[in-house]
């Protein structure tokens, strides 16, 4: 079992960037896959980023070639870099751990966390 806490989140301008991070307590943090998720007021969260065990990736398009996830085993992390953001991306954002099926990212069972919230505004 892990907990996961992130952080990093904060105000940033409008085409600014932010660097989200995942830390994992607890053991075995390498053998599971880590997915970002955002959320906004009255929504339902949003899958925005997943990385494998091994170091594949996969992103929403919305995010494509704006965003990159990655991860650090020995430091038990897992990063979201986040360039060129919209204030339409103003969200809280979650990671979790999970597994992937068929290419697909599924988050394991298990309660949310804080988040951290990121604000894009002028």
């Amino acid at each position: 079992q892990v907990q996961l806490v992130e952080s990093g989140g904060g105000l940033v301008q409008p085409g600014g960037s932010l660097r989200l991070s995942c830390a994992a307590s607890g053991s075995m943090f390498s053998i599971y896959a880590v997915g970002w998720y955002r959320q906004a007021p009255g929504k339902e969260r949003e899958l925005v980023a997943a990385i494998t065990t091994t170091g594949n990736t996969n992103y929403a398009d919305s995010v494509k070639g704006r965003f990159t996830v990655s991860r650090d085993n020995a430091k038990n992390t897992v990063y979201l870099q986040m360039n060129s953001l919209k204030p339409e991306e103003t969200d809280v954002y979650y990671c979790t751990r999970g597994s992937y099926y068929h290419g697909t990212y599924h988050r394991d069972f298990g309660s949310w966390g804080q988040g951290t919230q990121v604000t894009v505004s002028s």
